[in-house]
């Protein structure tokens, strides 16, 4: 009889090996408060193109190749807010433009404010 604790183990390597040859290697340091400049993939008809999408990363979830960002950005005075999966294919570049000083693994408050409240104060490295 094989115990259970054994094929968890084996699933999960075998999981493990499967994931790793999609995940991505040369990806930036991602923190909460970086503003991002990502180059997203557009399928239009039989054409694609890169888009740039730059806005705030507000919060990071999951691991491994599981990995999202929520990156917030303010167009005509309305906030827009899209997840994106790190790893994804159709993210084609992830830039960082800026590193900002935080104290919150969520920036959620974010979506309250407006105009100048929602600046954030610079991080230099």
């Amino acid at each position: 009889m094989i115990s259970t604790n054994s094929t968890k183990i084996k699933n999960s390597e075998l999981l493990n090996n499967v994931e790793s040859t999609y995940l991505k290697v040369d990806l930036p340091n991602i923190r909460i408060g970086d503003t991002l400049k990502l180059g997203i993939e557009i399928k239009e008809g039989e054409k694609t193109r890169i888009q740039a999408y730059e806005g705030v990363v507000i919060s990071k979830k999951g691991a491994g190749i599981n990995a999202t960002v929520t990156v917030r950005r303010v167009m005509q005075g309305i906030g827009i807010e899209r997840c994106f999966l790190i790893h994804s294919p159709k993210v084609q570049s992830i830039e960082i433009k800026r590193s900002s000083k935080v104290r919150r693994a969520k920036l959620y408050y974010l979506r309250n404010l407006s105009g100048k409240a929602t600046r954030l104060k610079q991080r230099f490295n």
